[in-house]
């Protein structure tokens, strides 16, 4: 069931805020308007899913009265089977709703992805999964902007680090935290063997400079002639960036750009972002719910989802998700895998907030 008493008092809320922004000096006030402005339409379809709630128990309990009406029986019976299905999906929804907001969901991510085990197979598996969440972002109208590229001599990304920008891109990678492992024939194999790779996927919250102070004194930036692929004006200007964080000794290089200064800043957005993820660890770490959450964690030291090209498979070992479709899937189509996720994660909060069951896994393990 729903907390009545506590959306009456939202409700009444709500109203006080449509009085409020009537108020002549609250409308000359622009910086409180936008406030309650914001407060009001986060309320505004909590509150309208809760007058609508009601309003279906009133209906539900006119429709079960005429129960006892042999004549009206049978379309009674049709009319609270409607109702009662369409009032718990309200419930579900507006629990939904109920549940604190990540401040980080809105956020822009920094998408960090680095070969693992398995040689060259591994660099090429990097830069598959890296054309998988660029796809995917063109599903979204989201944009991706790399940072920083390191390729491999045989092909494929040893490191990629992007920034994804967009509506609630965070809210929707959180969960892609993690080893990525594939199992697949390599081009470069001769005689058939599958053979097993990895990857490693970090998604970091943008960060924006209120959330993230650097002190000048705990930097130390180099300066140096970019490598790799680009040309001769890239290999021959002194362009690339290293900056290293004294006191945790994170390490940050950024060559892609010609001028020095596009990569100091490209090189300041990755470490602000990566200083801001540990300070959100450090968070996490202090509840001990959370840390018991595969999910809700994202360790990134747990093999968390396996690609089986020959069996065109692929599963989530978090929640023991298994999709038979993996050559959709590296070609962008996450969505299933995304929401599966998500919804995990909700029921999670349900069940620790006392309005739901404990998740159970959705299929079997590989």
């Amino acid at each position: 069931m729903i907390p009545v008493d506590k959306l009456e008092s939202l409700a009444r809320r709500f109203r006080e805020l449509d009085d409020l922004l009537c108020v002549p000096e609250i409308l000359a006030d622009r910086q409180k308007l936008q406030k309650l402005t914001k407060e009001r339409t986060e309320l505004d379809s909590m509150v309208a899913g809760f007058e609508r709630w009601k309003t279906l128990g009133t209906q539900l309990t006119e429709a079960e009265a005429m129960l006892a009406d042999p004549d009206m029986r049978e379309l009674a019976e049709a009319e609270v089977g409607t109702l009662r299905r369409e009032r718990e999906a309200l419930e579900g929804a507006i629990q939904l709703q109920l549940l604190p907001q990540d401040p980080n969901d809105a956020r822009n991510t920094i998408l960090e992805i680095r070969s693992g085990e398995g040689g060259e197979e591994a660099a090429l598996f990097a830069a598959d999964l890296f054309r998988m969440y660029a796809k995917y972002a063109e599903t979204k109208r989201w944009t991706v902007e790399v940072l920083s590229l390191s390729e491999a001599a045989a092909g494929g990304y040893k490191e990629c680090i992007a920034l994804v920008s967009g509506a609630n891109v965070y809210s929707h990678l959180r969960f892609e935290g993690g080893v990525h492992r594939v199992q697949r024939v390599p081009a470069t194999e001769t005689q058939g063997r599958i053979h097993t790779s990895t990857a490693t996927v970090a998604v970091l919250p943008e960060a924006d400079d209120v959330d993230v102070q650097i002190d000048d004194k705990d930097l130390e930036i180099s300066i140096a002639a970019s490598g790799g692929p680009g040309g001769q004006g890239v290999n021959t200007t002194n362009s690339a960036v290293q900056i290293v964080h004294k006191p945790t000794g994170i390490l940050v290089k950024c060559q892609d750009e010609r001028s020095q200064l596009k990569n100091k800043a490209k090189a300041l957005k990755v470490l602000k972002s990566r200083l801001l993820d540990i300070e959100r660890e450090k968070q996490e770490a202090a509840l001990s719910a959370e840390r018991k959450s595969m999910v809700s964690t994202g360790e990134r030291s747990q093999k968390i989802r396996t690609y089986n090209y020959p069996q065109n498979r692929v599963t989530d070992h978090r929640i023991k998700l298994t999709i038979n479709k993996l050559d959709r899937i590296i070609d962008g189509d996450v969505e299933e895998i995304v929401m599966a996720l998500r919804t995990f994660r909700q029921a999670e909060l349900l069940a620790a907030a006392g309005m739901g069951a404990a998740p159970t896994a959705v299929g079997d393990d590989d």
